[in-house]
C-alpha cells in the first residue's frame, strides 16, 4: 500500500526477473513507500509497471534519476551498478545493490539481515546483497555458528538455471522439448554465455558456474568462499565450494558439510536451533520423507533446511541440505529485507 508519508524508492532493472520480484516484495512489505521510481535501460523506457494498483512509467536510469530518492534497489547488472550506484549515493540515496560489483569492497557492507544486520551501521551509501547461493547457506549456518562455533564448511551446490537469467530458462525449456522430440538441442548459453564452449543443460548437470579462475575454482565458487568469510566476519573459517548447474528453473539446493567447535552435540540439537531460527524453516522428518525440495521452495521467502545428520566418522562434523528460492531470498527479498532493516535501525528517515 502506498503511503502519504514515506520513502521514495527506485528500482533499477525493474523489468528483469529480480526487478519484477522486488516490486512484489515491496508491495507486501511494511516499508512505507510513498513513490516508486521504476528505472531500466533505454529499451524499456516508456513502458508501464503495475505497483500497488497504480501504473508507473519506466524511465531510463541516469545519474539525475536519483535526485530525491531515499532507497535505490539495483538489479541491472554489474556494469550498470558500477556506473550508477556511486552517482545515486552521491545524491543522497542509499543503494542496495544485487550485483557482485561492490561485494568485496572493504567499505561496503555485505548483508544478510538474519546474520549481520548490524553491519548496516558501517555503510557509506552503498550496501551489497550477497550471492544467492551464499545467502541461503549463511542464513542456515549462522545460528549453529553462534551456538557451537564453526570451523569448516564444504558446500556442493545444485543451482537453478534462473541464476543465469531468463534466456537460460528459455534455453532449458527448448532443449528439453528437443531432446524429448528426438532432436538435437541447440546450445548457446550454458554454462557461461561468454565462455568458449557451451553444453546441453537439459537432462544434464554442468560443474561450472561463471568463469574459471587461476586456482581452478570458478568465480561463483570463490564468491561463496570469500563472501561467507566477510558476512560471518571470520577470515579463519575454512570454506570450500563446488558449484553445479542443474536442470531446474528456480530454487537452489546445497549439500553442506560443517565442522563445529564441540563434539558433544547431537543432530537433534542442530534441528532444535534451526526450528527457531529467523527466516529458516526446518523440514526434516526422514521417516515420512519430509525434506526441502526446489519445487516446494519456489515462490517462498524462507530458507528450508533438512537431512541434518552427524558424520559417521567425524564427531564434530554434520551434513545438511539447504534449499531456497534464488530469486527471492537469494535476491529480491533479501534486498527488501535490508531496506526494512535500514528503517528499523533508524538509518533511513521517513
Amino acid at each position: 500500500m502506498l503511503k502519504s508519508e514515506g520513502l521514495n524508492v527506485a528500482v533499477v532493472g525493474v523489468t528483469g526477473a529480480v526487478g519484477t520480484r522486488m516490486l512484489k516484495m515491496l508491495e507486501s512489505s511494511p516499508l512505507p513507500v510513498k513513490s516508486l521510481f521504476p528505472l531500466a535501460s533505454v529499451r524499456s523506457a516508456g513502458k508501464k509497471v503495475l505497483f500497488c494498483g497504480k501504473e508507473w512509467t519506466i524511465e531510463e536510469a541516469k545519474p539525475e534519476s536519483f535526485e530525491h530518492i531515499d532507497i535505490a534497489l539495483f538489479s541491472a547488472g554489474g556494469s550498470v551498478s558500477k556506473q550508477l550506484a556511486p552517482e545515486a549515493a552521491k545524491r543522497g540515496a542509499i543503494v542496495i545493490d544485487n550485483t557482485s560489483a561492490f561485494r568485496m569492497d572493504k567499505d561496503v557492507p555485505l548483508v544478510v539481515p538474519e546474520v549481520n544486520e548490524q553491519a548496516l551501521f558501517k555503510h557509506h551509501g552503498i550496501i551489497a546483497n550477497p550471492n544467492c547461493s551464499t545467502i541461503q547457506m549463511v542464513a542456515a549456518l549462522e545460528p549453529i555458528r553462534k551456538a557451537y562455533g564453526l570451523t569448516r564448511i564444504i558446500v556442493s551446490t545444485y543451482q537453478a538455471v534462473s541464476g543465469a537469467g531468463a534466456k537460460a530458462i528459455a534455453e532449458l525449456e527448448s532443449q528439453s522439448k528437443a531432446v524429448l522430440d528426438g532432436e538435437t538441442p541447440e546450445v548457446a548459453i550454458m554454462p557461461v554465455k561468454g565462455d568458449k564452449k557451451h553444453y546441453q543443460m537439459a537432462f544434464n548437470a554442468i560443474p561450472q558456474i561463471d568463469l574459471f579462475q587461476p586456482n581452478d575454482y570458478t568465480f561463483e565458487e570463490m564468491k561463496m568462499i570469500n563472501e561467507t568469510k566477510k558476512i560471518m566476519d571470520d577470515q579463519e573459517i575454512k570454506v570450500s565450494a563446488t558449484c553445479v548447474r542443474v536442470p531446474v528453473s528456480i530454487s537452489h539446493g546445497e549439500s553442506v558439510y560443517i565442522e563445529i567447535d564441540k563434539t558433544d552435540v547431537a543432530s537433534a540439537d542442530l534441528k532444535h536451533l534451526l526450528a527457531d531460527a529467523p527466516g529458516v524453516i526446518l523440514e526434516d522428518d526422514p521417516a515420512n520423507q519430509v525434506y526441502p525440495m526446489p519445487a516446494s521452495a519456489t515462490g517462498k521467502k524462507e530458507v528450508f533446511v533438512g537431512r541434518i545428520r552427524r558424520d559417521p566418522d567425524v564427531a564434530n562434523g554434520f551434513h545438511m541440505w539447504i534449499v531456497s528460492d534464488n530469486l527471492l531470498k537469494g535476491a529480491a527479498w533479501n534486498s527488501v529485507q535490508i531496506a526494512e532493516s535500514l528503517l528499523k535501525l533508524g538509518l533511513v528517515k521517513v
